[in-house]
């Protein structure tokens, strides 16, 4: 049988495992005493969760985040127990049991949730450990303020039971991006309000943490005991429009290569892909890419969307079709085809960057990489990957 991953051989995806080593160790320094949870869910952004997972501590991570609990019960499968592991997105018939036993911890964001967790820990005579959530203002998960001292005081029943271990107190910022925003302050009072609540009703929490990569890399002061890194160890900039990459001391994790397996000469006022939305000025030469939308470049970069080729930065000329996409060489090109192309990169020789396809999809930086799904390959470099 054919792979899919077969089938995409002339494409791939680098990951420089020491510039995320690096990354990792410059969030490290920027927390000051706080411990770094490196956030590794989605496939560690589309970079690759275990290859990552390890780089992130090797570079000074003492925690690991992965949203679902099947994400946490693969990297402690295949870490052993270098480090603490974070679930926090599981339906009311998780796989609590599992994660209690393979001592992953797990966020709780209601009574109900933690219900069934010490239901699960209760039958395999464990606790369970758990960092309690709440709502500072976000909208999503975690307990609003009205609710949370009824929250922590069944856990801190629980506790005296010995089905639970409360270990954390946490939330998330609605806006940590936008540095001026005033829900900022707002939320951080809230959170501060929750931690104290819950202490003097008798919580002794091991970590309080608060700041993702947004706000590590603007408010270093609200690391509190631990921050939760994600799109920042890969290299990208949380905040495009204020800070690049290489302004906050970051160096981008991927590079993601093809080749040309098409050149031909064509006249001017040929059409080009469907609905001929690019129409050639004059003589030129086509390049064809063996990538789609099927395979992460997104539709949105049909005729805008930056490449790289034969040190030229061009662009999709046309629509980018389910798994092809064209580029106009110009006249005189000398391209052939197995000439590279490169998509996104670090940005050193020129090369877009996953912000320049962002910027020019009308998205972030987070679903450009993420969406790269896995039957394109991934090789990893440097590292212990």
């Amino acid at each position: 049988m054919i792979s899919p991953a077969s089938l995409l051989s002339g494409s791939r995806v680098l990951i420089d495992l020491d510039a995320l080593a690096s990354n990792t160790a410059q969030l490290r320094r920027r927390a000051g005493n706080a411990e770094v949870m490196a956030i590794v869910k989605a496939n560690a952004y589309g970079h690759g969760m275990v290859p990552c997972a390890r780089a992130a501590l090797a570079g000074g991570a003492t925690w690991l985040g992965a949203a679902q609990i099947d994400e946490a019960l693969v990297l402690r499968a295949e870490l052993g127990m270098p480090a603490p592991i974070l679930a926090w997105l599981y339906p009311p018939d998780g796989r609590f049991s599992e994660a209690i036993a393979a001592d992953i911890d797990l966020g709780v964001s209601s009574l109900g949730a933690l219900e069934v967790i010490a239901s699960a820990a209760r039958d395999l005579g464990r606790p369970a450990r758990i960092h309690l959530k709440v709502d500072t203002g976000l909208g999503r998960s975690g307990a609003q303020p009205a609710t949370w001292p009824e929250l922590v005081e069944r856990a801190l029943g629980l506790q005296a039971e010995g089905s639970c271990a409360i270990v954390g107190c946490w939330s998330h910022l609605a806006y940590a991006d936008a540095p001026d925003h005033p829900t900022i302050a707002a939320q951080k009072e809230v959170f501060a309000w929750a931690v104290e609540a819950a202490e003097r009703m008798g919580a002794r929490f091991e970590v309080r943490h608060l700041a993702n990569s947004a706000l590590l890399l603007t408010d270093p002061s609200a690391a509190w005991d631990m921050v939760r890194p994600g799109l920042a160890l890969y290299g990208l900039s949380p905040m495009p429009g204020l800070a690049s990459s290489a302004d906050l001391g970051l160096r981008p994790v991927m590079t993601w290569e093809s080749q040309l397996v098409l050149v031909k000469a064509v006249p001017g006022g040929h059409g080009v892909s469907y609905g001929h939305e690019y129409v050639t000025a004059s003589d030129t030469t086509l390049g064809l890419v063996p990538l789609g939308y099927a395979d992460g470049v997104p539709r949105h970069l049909s005729n805008v969307g930056p490449v790289w080729v034969g040190g030229r930065r061009l662009r999709v000329s046309g629509r980018v079709c389910m798994d092809q996409f064209v580029v106009d060489l110009g006249a005189g090109a000398r391209e052939v085809a197995g000439d590279p192309v490169v998509l996104l990169g670090p940005g050193d020789r020129g090369e877009p960057t996953a912000d320049d396809w962002a910027a020019a999809a009308g998205t972030i930086s987070y679903e450009i990489t993420t969406r790269i799904p896995a039957h394109v390959r991934r090789e990893y470099v440097g590292g212990a990957g």
